[in-house]
Order: C-alpha cells, then structure tokens, then sequence
C-alpha cells in the first residue's frame, strides 16, 4: 500500500514516514542489516530498522522518491507480506538511520510462534461491532506512556513499561478468561502478532486484535464513528498523530520521554529538554543541570 495522509497534498516539502513489519525466517540477518546500512545510506534515509531470525520491523522516513526504493528492496528481498503503511511529516523526525540486529524483531521476552498461530484480524469496521458486544475484554498492549496520549474506550491498560512485562500481566490478569473473548491492539499490529500468539499457547480460543493496529484504523475510521479516544503515540518527532494520520500536538520530554499535552507544558515542573511533572521528582539537581547544558546546546544549534 503506497497511500498517504492528506498531509502530503500540501505544497510544502515532506517527508513520507513508512511503518513496517514482517514475521518471516531469514538465513542470514546479518547478512540483510548490511544491505539495508548501505542501502539507507545512499537514500538518506533516517529511522530505525530492527532485522533478527523472524523478520524485520521498524519505521523509517525519507523523500517519496527514497522510501519508494527501500519498498521495492524489502520486496524483492521477499517480504511480499509486509504489514506496511505510510504516513507524513513535515519535519525530519529522526535524527539517523540505523539498522539493528536483534534476537527478536518486537521483544516479548518468551517464546511464541507468530507465523504459525495469531489471533483472528479485524478490520476497522469489524473492530467497531466486535466492541460493542458485552463479552468482550479489550486489551492495550502497550506501555505505559503510549497509552496516556490515547486509547479505546474501556480498554484494559496492562500498565507496562516494557512489552517484556505483558507475559506476566496474562498470566495474572486474565487467569479465568480462557472462555472469554479478547480483543487486543497496539500502534501497529505487531505486537499483537506475539500477544495473540501468547494467548492461544494458554488455551485462550477467541482472540482477536485490530489488523494494521491503531495507525490503520485512524486511517480508514471516519472520525465521527471512530472509538478512539486521544491521539496515538509514535516513536519518532512527530510524537503522535490524530484521524488521518495527521501530526499530533503533544511534545515529548526529553528527560523521560512521556507525551506532553499544553495542560502540563504549562506546568511549573516543565522546563523544555529538562523536566516535566512525570519526572522532576525523579532526577537530582546534577542531572537537571547536565539537561539544561544539553538544551543549550541544542537551541544553539537551531536555524
């Protein structure tokens, strides 16, 4: 799918920010991170790609020309499966581009086989009607400070910190509920991918998640019908997007990381590149100063 936002209809200058996943077993890992390094050297390309054994993941951003390109590598590499979706931005939301090797494309922490057993996906439309039935559980996969930018109506929030910690949250949480129905989602699908996985190990049987994740459905969902609540954290500058994939209005702290909405910009514990009411507490004097030196640093930089 090449669609995207109708940001890009603008005159001004963009950049295409593509989101991206696979579950497929490679040979050679290394041998791909190697030709992507290269490859996203000569597009100027900047983000982050995560190839292990099981696949790829990550999202990146460049020129339409650029992104266009590593689309048609990673296809003729043979990830004709991509989970793929585009969106914009108006500024270069990542500073480099790097390429990781890991054992694990989205970290779980347990053993799970994506490719063999997930849970049933639905579309957009589909995932509307599946909540409006009483007996179902929905479930937020992701961590904590994703959540506080937005979420689903009466969604579960396991109140993680890491998708490591999601494991032992099933285990406490939903012990009882193998007869239930269960619906779960993330940003883009794929830790959903692992998380239903997970489930139908443990016996669950009706497990469903939301196919191409909250980034699909604020695409394709009209507004006025949409169940979503807030905005959707992303991992990059832009820091969330609304309906139609369009830029958000939080801005990250970039002592802890947490999206910030103008309430708490304007709270006395907000200093930008310093603190912000989620993390002033938690960092001395010392680092305080060390932030605002590097916060100096950076505006003088700027244009």
């Amino acid at each position: 799918m090449r669609g995207v936002s109708s940001g890009a209809l603008s005159s001004q200058p963009v950049f295409i920010v593509a989101a991206l996943y696979q579950f497929r077993a490679l040979s050679d890992p290394a041998g791909l991170r190697a030709a992507l390094l290269a490859l996203g050297g000569r597009l100027n390309l900047c983000g982050t790609l995560i190839v292990a054994g099981e696949g790829i993941n990550g999202t990146v951003a460049g020129s339409r020309e650029a992104i266009t390109a590593l689309h048609d590598f990673l296809l003729g590499a043979g990830f004709t499966g991509l989970e793929y979706k585009e969106s914009t931005a108006t500024e270069r939301p990542f500073k480099r581009f790097k390429v990781r090797l890991k054992k694990e494309i989205v970290t779980l922490g347990v053993p799970v086989a994506p490719r063999e057993q997930v849970g049933t996906y639905l579309t957009p439309q589909e995932w509307n009607a599946l909540l409006e039935q009483e007996d179902v559980i929905v479930v937020d996969t992701r961590n904590r400070y994703e959540v506080k930018a937005g979420t689903f109506k009466d969604a579960i929030h396991p109140d993680t910190d890491s998708f490591r910690e999601f494991p032992a949250w099933v285990d406490e949480h939903l012990a009882g509920a193998q007869g239930k129905k269960i619906a779960m989602f993330c940003t883009g699908g794929i830790r959903c991918e692992k998380s239903t996985s997970l489930l139908l190990e443990k016996g669950f049987q009706d497990v469903y998640h939301l196919k191409g994740g909250i980034l699909q459905y604020l695409e394709d969902m009209p507004e006025q019908e949409s169940r979503w609540q807030g905005e959707c954290f992303v991992f990059d500058g832009r820091v969330t997007v609304g309906h139609g994939l369009r830029e958000g209005g939080a801005v990250m702290c970039h002592s802890c990381g947490w999206p910030l909405n103008a309430a708490e910009r304007t709270h006395p514990y907000f200093e930008e590149g310093v603190s912000c009411p989620h993390c002033f507490t938690q960092t001395t004097p010392t680092q305080k100063a060390a932030f605002r030196e590097r916060q100096r640093m950076y505006d003088r930089q700027q244009p």
